[in-house]
């Protein structure tokens, strides 16, 4: 027999946050860093660099919480609409609905019997529940949070942000560039190492991924900055 209390511990519960927040310190890190490098390719005034990182964090962190919490509420809002549809259908013809949910059990491997008896037993306890989670795919635990996603976002956005910035200000100005994208590069790496140590998955992969694609980013707006600098 299974002891009642042998339950495993997974991850799923954090899917949601864990991916807003990384993606919010990746892009504050990433797009923060990139526009401050491409300033101080085209200006040689310290002051203009911090200028356009601070008015990068606000904006980006603002773009962040109202891009995610308008994406997450769409989610939400299907997720209500098919909740909406099941529970009708649930009123209609509470048999058919019965007989679709064994049948989904059956496909699973149970046979008819035991697959009938399940969807009862379910079925007397949260008809709903059982039809959210094993028809629709719905859950408790992965339901869309557009109020938690795009505060992450927000807030992990303007903790990415920040870090290249200090490092604008405490470095001396004819360091700045280097040290902008050095420290952004190694944040980049621990972020998305720690990021997959997290979630479970082998953070090497996803850390030179993720500094790759910043690497590539800063790169193409210095080279871009400097460019327009010497044109205008």
């Amino acid at each position: 027999m299974i002891p009642h209390d042998a339950v495993e511990s997974h991850r799923t519960g954090s899917i949601g946050w864990l991916r807003a927040a990384v993606l919010g310190a990746n892009d504050g890190i990433i797009s923060t860093a990139s526009l401050m490098l491409g300033v101080a390719a085209a200006s040689s005034n310290p002051r203009d660099t911090v200028v356009a990182g601070v008015a990068g964090l606000m904006a980006g962190a603002a773009s962040m919480a109202a891009g995610e919490y308008v994406s997450v509420s769409s989610q939400a809002d299907t997720e209500r609409a098919e909740l909406a549809r099941e529970r009708q259908e649930l009123a209609g013809d509470p048999e058919f609905e019965l007989r679709e949910l064994a049948a989904i059990y059956v496909k699973r491997g149970l046979d008819q019997d035991l697959a009938e008896q399940v969807a009862r037993k379910l079925t007397a306890v949260d008809a709903l529940g059982a039809h959210a989670r094993d028809e629709l795919g719905l859950s408790e635990t992965l339901s869309a949070r557009p109020v938690q996603a795009g505060l992450a976002s927000a807030a992990s956005f303007a903790v990415g942000a920040a870090l290249p910035i200090l490092v604008a200000v405490a470095v001396p100005a004819a360091q700045a560039q280097a040290l902008i994208a050095g420290a952004s590069l190694v944040l980049l790496w621990v972020l998305g190492a720690v990021a997959a140590k997290v979630g479970g998955a082998p953070p090497g992969r996803a850390a030179w991924r993720v500094t790759f694609w910043g690497a590539l980013a800063m790169g193409l707006t210095a080279l871009a900055g400097w460019a327009v600098g010497r044109a205008v």
